[in-house]
């Protein structure tokens, strides 16, 4: 069983959200700017996934015409 489980454990009625608060609130100051850094790369690594979706989904319908085409048929049945 991890760490993590087992301070879970004695938190069952804490919602995740509490959880972490709580284990912040119990760091040293010169550990809080690493963490304030890492939830800065957590919240960039989720803004670019969104935009690599967005681009993906706008430009489908332009290579659509260049993926739909009788040449390429037979590799569409493989």
């Amino acid at each position: 069983m991890s760490i993590v489980s087992n301070k879970i454990k004695g938190r069952q009625n804490m919602s995740l959200n509490e959880m972490i608060k709580y284990e912040i609130d119990k760091l040293p100051e010169s550990i809080l700017a690493e963490v304030f850094e890492f939830i800065q790369f957590l919240e960039f690594k989720k803004e670019k996934n969104m935009q690599a979706k967005a681009a993906q989904e706008l430009s489908g319908a332009s290579f659509q015409k260049v993926w739909d085409n009788p040449e390429d048929a037979v590799y569409d049945r493989l």
